[in-house]
């Protein structure tokens, strides 16, 4: 499953990305993504720069899931 998240930092062939509030380092190889970039991370390894709208679409589909999974309220009904 791939999942999207935001470039926090880069670090030559890998990059610092936002994933559900979680930092991981993961390999931009396949990609030229840019700080504030929205990515789509599978197995560590970034395989698509997404737009906007689409990575924000994305991230309340995970949030989401995570509500129904444990009960907690999503965000963006805040």
């Amino acid at each position: 499953m791939a999942v999207p998240g935001r470039v926090v930092k880069l670090c030559g062939n890998t990059a610092v990305v936002n994933i559900m509030n979680n930092t991981c380092e993961v390999n931009i190889s396949l990609v030229t993504p840019k700080v504030g970039d929205y990515v789509l991370v599978h197995a560590g390894c970034v395989l698509e720069v997404l737009k906007k709208d689409a990575a924000e679409e994305l991230m309340w589909l995970f949030e989401e899931l995570k509500e129904a999974a444990d009960g907690t309220p999503s965000t963006r009904d805040k």
